[in-house]
């Protein structure tokens, strides 16, 4: 039986796994943290990705989308540019979801027989020969192990320990200027219109999820690693003068519940996505500022068309040349990504008072263009669809 070795639990690795487990492949997962959930943190599920999660027969029918007027605001509450969610919805040809990541991975870790899920195991050490990869794996207890794989999957984030087997000259992640905080609370009482607002190096966003909740994160230029004794009292500071509502949903949130998280990307493309029988998955390949909302939706893409090439793989040759097939589909959509969602955030971050008029008037004029207008912007990003089995 051909067997993968998936390295990381998160969204790109689960998803690979239930994809190749439904293959008939054998599949573990090892992740080093006890448990597979990120209180706090959400993820928007775009057009892409929804197609991709559809071909597992993942349920999502009981989430509701992302619809009604939207935008960008300053922060005295003054609107540059409204948006009509439903007809950029209609434009781009589906629509987009919000839940929590842990929801996310329940879902998907519903769909694996738990014998396939190895917490609190880090992957040591992969050694490759003609047949297998070996993997080299040490428990939490001090207990280690090693099993034999045809495939090993690098899903784990980053700052991936594997990325070097593939790409020993890279010269890894770079700190993107910023840092991000995010969490998840309750809807604010008087409703609100779902909206990013626009500082001068700052941005705070409110989007709406099921249960009466929302989805918060803010952004901010700062120094790299730099951290505060209370997050919510630090938000205040930052954000508590902006319009209403986001004194109110700073202040329903405990500081325990806040993440803060800098801001990294992995600029540069790689030469491949594999090397030998090490293949990298999502942020291990490509990791990307959260400016367009795709780092998620791009491993999910990753993880849907690798377990697609590897699906009829048999002798060596053949998973050379479903590799190789990976890295092709996937290079370039992704380099593009990672580029666009850095420019992106450069221009949500201006600090300069001339650049910052001018970022605001340029939205200023781009509202009072048609949706479909807007929606055919976009539409590199979310007309992705999965690669056909013919």
């Amino acid at each position: 039986m051909k067997t993968a070795a998936i390295v990381g639990g998160g969204i790109g690795g689960l998803t690979a796994a239930v994809a190749l487990h439904q293959r008939g492949w054998r599949v573990r997962v090892y992740e080093r943290a006890p448990a597979l959930e990120e209180v706090g943190a959400a993820i928007a599920l775009a057009p892409n990705a929804l197609r991709a999660l559809r071909t597992l027969e993942i349920d999502l029918s009981d989430l509701a989308a992302i619809g009604g007027q939207g935008g960008i605001r300053r922060p005295d509450g003054t609107w540059l540019a409204r948006t009509d969610i439903d007809a950029v919805a209609d434009g781009i040809g589906d629509t987009i979801l919000l839940l929590a990541r842990a929801d996310l991975v329940k879902r998907l870790t519903d769909r694996l027989p738990p014998e396939c899920l190895v917490l609190g195991a880090t992957v040591a050490e992969v050694e490759q020969n003609t047949n297998a990869a070996t993997v080299r794996i040490s428990g939490e207890d001090g207990e280690s192990g090693e099993e034999q794989a045809t495939v090993v999957v690098a899903a784990d984030g980053i700052w991936s320990r594997l990325r070097p087997l593939v790409a020993p000259h890279h010269s890894g992640p770079r700190y993107a200027g910023y840092t991000c905080w995010r969490f998840l609370t309750r809807a604010p009482r008087d409703g609100f219109t779902p909206a990013e607002t626009f500082g001068t190096g700052t941005r705070f966003a409110i989007m709406p999820m099921t249960r009466g909740r929302v989805y918060c994160y803010a952004t901010a230029v700062a120094p790299q690693g730099e951290r505060a004794l209370d997050e919510r009292a630090e938000l205040h500071r930052r954000f508590a003068r902006w319009h209403d509502p986001i004194a109110e949903v700073i202040g329903s949130v405990r500081p325990d519940e806040i993440l803060r998280n800098d801001i990294w990307h992995l600029p540069g493309r790689l030469p491949a996505y594999h090397r030998g029988r090490v293949v990298l998955l999502g942020d291990a390949a490509h990791a990307m500022t959260p400016d367009l909302g795709q780092g998620g939706c791009q491993a999910i893409e990753d993880a849907i068309t690798l377990a697609h090439h590897l699906a009829a793989t048999g002798e060596a040759a053949d998973l050379r040349r479903a590799l190789r097939a990976y890295t092709a589909a996937r290079r370039p959509r992704t380099h593009a990504m990672v580029r666009r969602s850095a420019l992106t955030g450069r221009l949500v971050h201006l600090k300069a008072p001339a650049a910052v008029w001018a970022r605001d008037r340029l939205l200023w004029a781009a509202e009072r263009l048609p949706e479909r207008w807007f929606a055919r912007g976009i539409a590199p990003i979310h007309n992705w669809h999965p690669p056909s089995a013919g």
